[in-house]
């Protein structure tokens, strides 16, 4: 188990910052190149449908092993909260707090999800 927490916590690093560099590089973009919004492939929200749909099992595997090893309910909490964040950025955010709001959610909800897979992967480390 501990080899799934470690490809799950870097897997999870890794997605959790495309979404960070997702809602920071895209409105950059669309304002710099307004023609890329007519040529995107993916709608927003179903890029971010596509992105929770790996994350959440991801996260939940790698999060749910190093709690296994390590037993921190304060980074299986921070992780649990940062997905729950995510999937309500990914989900309902757009329509309750607008454009705006859904970015900071997601940049938040990414490093709390970056921090407890960062957390989980020392201490499976440093427990050796």
């Amino acid at each position: 188990m501990p080899r799934i927490q470690a490809i799950g916590d870097k897997i999870a690093i890794a997605l959790s910052s495309l979404c960070v560099v997702h809602c920071i590089i895209t409105p950059i973009l669309l304002i710099a190149l307004p023609a890329l919004g007519s040529v995107a492939f993916l709608d927003h929200e179903v890029f971010h449908q596509i992105l929770l749909f790996f994350v959440l099992p991801v996260g939940v595997i790698a999060l749910t092993a190093g709690y296994r090893h390590h037993k921190s309910a304060a980074i299986l909490g921070s992780g649990l909260l940062g997905l729950l964040l995510l999937t309500l950025a990914g989900t309902v955010a757009h329509d309750v707090v607008g454009e705006i709001g859904e970015t900071v959610l997601t940049i938040v909800a990414s490093l709390f999800i970056v921090y407890a897979h960062i957390q989980n992967y020392r201490q499976r480390h440093h427990r050796r």
